[in-house]
């Protein structure tokens, strides 16, 4: 799974909030993600995150980049 800062992940549960989406603040071996919903950070690991992740916005910014 190819996941880069920026991009927006819908996760299979949704967050108290009700949104399911997240942007990524920080990759490595912890990821840092933003809800989209009511601006909530939290950190998980790389492991069980990707367990969790649906779907992957990829954002636009980054691939112009390369």
């Amino acid at each position: 799974m190819d996941i880069h800062v920026g991009d927006i992940v819908t996760m299979k549960k949704p967050h108290p909030c009700g949104s399911r989406r997240w942007k990524v603040l920080r990759v490595g071996v912890d990821w840092k993600l933003q809800c989209t919903g009511c601006g909530h950070e939290i950190m998980v690991p790389r492991v069980k995150l990707i367990k969790q992740v649906k779907s992957v916005e990829k954002n636009l910014e980054n691939q112009s980049e390369n």
